[in-house]
Order: C-alpha cells, then sequence, then structure tokens
C-alpha cells in the first residue's frame, strides 16, 4: 500500500509544480497593470494646466483693447480740448457778432446762433448747408467767421453781412442784414459817405 501511495505522489509532483510555477507571473503581473494608474492621472493634470492657461490669452487681449480704448478716448478728449480753447481776443470778437435770422437777397437767408457746447463758436446755417465757425481777426476791422474744414467765411460789417465759399471761390449768400445792419444801411443811403474826389476842384 505505501509502495502505490509513493508511486502516485512521485507521478503527481511535476503537475504540482507546474501549478506553482503559472501561478507566481499571474500574481506579478497584477503590479504592472496597477502602475499604468498614475501615468493616467498625470496625462489628466497636464490637460487640466492647459485648459486653465487659455482663459488668461482671452483676459490679455481684453486689457490690451480696453487699453486701446481708453487710449483714443483720451486723445479725442485732447482734441476737443484744443478746439474748445478760444483765446481772450478771439471771445472778445465773438461779443459782436450779429446773431439771429437775417434774410440775404434774392430770398436766401442766413441763421447765426450761438453754439452753447462750445463759447465763442456759432452756427451757422441756410438751404442746403451748416457750418461750425469761430472768430478770426482781421486788419480791416471787419468781423470773420471761419469754417477751416468747409471753406466757409461769414463776413459782417456795419450795413451787411455775406456768406463766402472759398474753396469754390463764391458768393454763397450777399445783402444779409438783421434790423439794425438794415437802419445803418438806410442811413448811409440817406447820407453817403463823400468820395475821395468830392470837394476838390475839378477847374
Amino acid at each position: 500500500m505505501k509502495t502505490l501511495v509513493a508511486a502516485a505522489l512521485i507521478a503527481i509532483a511535476p503537475a504540482i509544480a507546474m501549478a506553482q510555477t503559472d501561478s507566481k507571473p499571474a500574481q506579478k503581473a497584477a503590479p504592472k497593470t496597477a502602475a499604468k494608474a498614475p501615468a493616467a492621472k498625470k496625462t489628466t493634470t497636464t490637460t487640466a494646466k492647459k485648459t486653465t492657461a487659455a482663459p488668461k490669452k482671452t483676459t490679455a487681449a481684453t486689457s490690451s483693447r480696453t487699453q486701446l480704448k481708453s487710449a483714443a478716448t483720451q486723445v479725442a478728449s485732447g482734441f476737443i480740448a484744443a478746439e474748445a480753447a478760444l483765446s481772450p481776443a478771439e471771445l472778445a470778437l465773438a461779443d459782436t457778432v450779429v446773431t439771429g435770422h437775417m434774410p440775404c437777397e434774392l430770398g436766401a437767408y442766413v441763421d447765426v446762433q450761438k453754439d452753447p457746447s462750445s463759447p465763442g463758436r456759432f452756427h451757422v446755417t441756410g438751404k442746403n448747408f451748416k457750418y461750425h465757425m469761430q472768430p478770426v481777426a482781421t486788419s480791416t476791422g471787419a468781423i470773420r467767421l471761419e469754417d477751416q474744414k468747409a471753406g466757409a467765411v461769414w463776413m459782417q460789417i456795419a450795413n451787411k453781412s455775406m456768406l463766402l465759399n472759398q474753396k469754390q471761390g463764391q458768393r454763397m449768400a450777399d445783402e444779409c442784414m438783421n434790423p439794425n445792419q438794415v437802419a445803418v444801411a438806410e442811413s448811409m443811403k440817406r447820407n453817403p459817405t463823400p468820395g475821395v474826389l468830392d470837394g476838390l476842384n475839378t477847374k
């Protein structure tokens, strides 16, 4: 009986050894699979960092646009401030400008009104035109308003006013008068100014 048991054990021994050998690689393989898990975490973390970095670029671009708008606003404000600054002499001339609705020859009219938002300047309007003018000193004593961009000039003397377009080289309106200028014109007709040759002995 003992002989038969020993022979059976000898026969089974190779199978037991092979089973133990096969089970060891299976146990070692598990850690390798588990070791790959951290690599996936690293990839996820890197992707998250890249995703969160995108808003920084958008914020920088927005900040740049804001700075450009602010600079443009400051430049525009500078131009407005420069335009608004008239000299004391120009402001004094502005006080002598005749304002109101004035009929002109050939049925035309010109309306001169002070610009409430820009002291010393005037809106000069009529049929098919509108100018923004400011006073300019002259050597003749005539009161002169100009819109330099449009090339328009408003000339005022004691008995009348006229509107000129320097770019076109023509008068747009003439013999424009307010009531005071009408009175002066009538007085000049009744009492004409003596000419240079009046009073001289021509014999």
